[in-house]
């Protein structure tokens, strides 16, 4: 049971990332139950310095920052709760890899050194939601420039086109694809919403980017760095992560969202077993769909008068719940594609508990 906080009204509408907000709601006794074994599973599989990793080693920045978002959606923090040690550790695994350049991570470890910016978008958005809760005045002194540093390594890492690569575009040649620039946009939003100083270009570069990724269906490509949109070419996955980007940021009505939004609606399969890339897909459409809610499709789409076609919260969480609930291993997790559990247990935590309402960047 999450911790229940005042937080002022100021800093959730600006997008806080703050555990420890009271629940919006309590969750069916199922998924309550799948819950506390997924968030037992992770406590159970964190390395003793605090860190997490996919299958072989890879990933570790990047699913130590996963595994302890769920923890703090879980409404633990680093002052209190029953994960609180479990933040504490990731926390400090993190700080010790921040390197002078602003990256968070550490590009020499070898299953990591090729998609570096994965790690540092995640660990940026981790490392932000912890700023907050941080009392002690010299490591949140250390935290505030270790955000600030991030910040500017994103606006160095950015592509001309306004896009992130695996790497950054010194190291990746200018290449730049959707998945990473979406990790990159919504990190560097939270860290503009906690009161760190994110340039204004960066931001409207990398919405350009998406943008100019979109084809005239309403889909996202993959790359500019391989030509321009055409039709046949989007991503569900990509759609789904820009939708959720757009609406975390308040973006709600814009053409732009709801032309991804239109195109998700008949391109992203809910609850019918394993597609391509589908724990990306649905980490990002979850929260699309939770922020949408039950009536914003009818306010977005007012044409739409036959309310049983609508997109709401409603139907996505009964047949995700559901789904997700028999899908979990007797031991608490979940099985994956080529990460393997750990991704897919923090992806599927995730959607479980955005209901929990503990960071106010994942809610309405």
């Amino acid at each position: 049971m999450s911790l229940s906080r005042l937080i002022p009204a100021a800093l959730v509408a600006a997008g806080w990332c703050w555990a420890g907000a009271a629940r919006a709601e309590e969750l069916p006794k199922d998924v309550q139950e799948a819950v506390d074994k997924g968030l037992k599973w992770l406590a159970d599989t964190q390395a003793r310095d605090g860190h997490w990793e996919a299958m072989g080693g890879q990933y570790p920045t990047s699913m130590t920052a996963l595994g302890g978002m769920c923890m703090l959606m879980e409404g633990s923090t680093l002052r209190e709760g029953k994960y609180s040690d479990n933040i504490h550790r990731a926390t400090n695994w993190l700080m010790q890899r921040c390197q002078p350049s602003g990256l968070i991570g550490n590009p020499l470890n070898p299953t990591e050194a090729q998609r570096y910016m994965y790690g540092h978008g995640f660990g940026l958005l981790f490392v932000v939601c912890v700023y907050g809760e941080e009392e002690d005045a010299d490591r949140r002194k250390n935290l505030e420039k270790i955000l600030t540093k991030a910040v500017e390594f994103c606006g160095k890492a950015q592509t001309e086109r306004g896009g992130w690569g695996y790497v950054s575009a010194a190291d990746g040649g200018g290449f730049d694809e959707g998945s990473v620039t979406i990790t990159q946009l919504q990190a560097v939003r939270a860290a503009r919403n906690a009161g760190i100083v994110v340039p204004k270009a960066i931001v409207d570069k990398a919405i350009k980017y998406l943008k100019d990724c979109t084809t005239p269906r309403g889909g996202v490509i993959y790359s500019l760095a391989h030509g321009q949109p055409t039709a046949g070419a989007e991503r569900p996955p990509l759609t789904a992560a820009a939708v959720a980007c757009s609406f975390s940021a308040g973006e709600y009505k814009s053409q732009l969202a709801k032309d991804w939004l239109s195109f998700c609606k008949t391109n992203i399969p809910v609850a019918r077993g394993r597609v391509g890339h589908d724990e990306y897909m649905h980490y990002y459409y979850s929260q699309a769909m939770y922020i949408l809610g039950d009536n914003r499709y009818g306010e977005l789409f007012p044409e739409a008068k036959n309310k049983d076609e609508w997109l709401t919260w409603s139907k996505y969480k009964a047949a995700m719940y559901d789904y997700l609930v028999k899908a979990q291993a007797k031991d608490g997790s979940w099985s994956g594609g080529y990460m393997g559990p750990l991704f897919a247990t923090a992806v599927n935590l995730t959607i479980l508990q955005l209901e929990n309402s503990t960071l106010p960047i994942y809610q309405r």
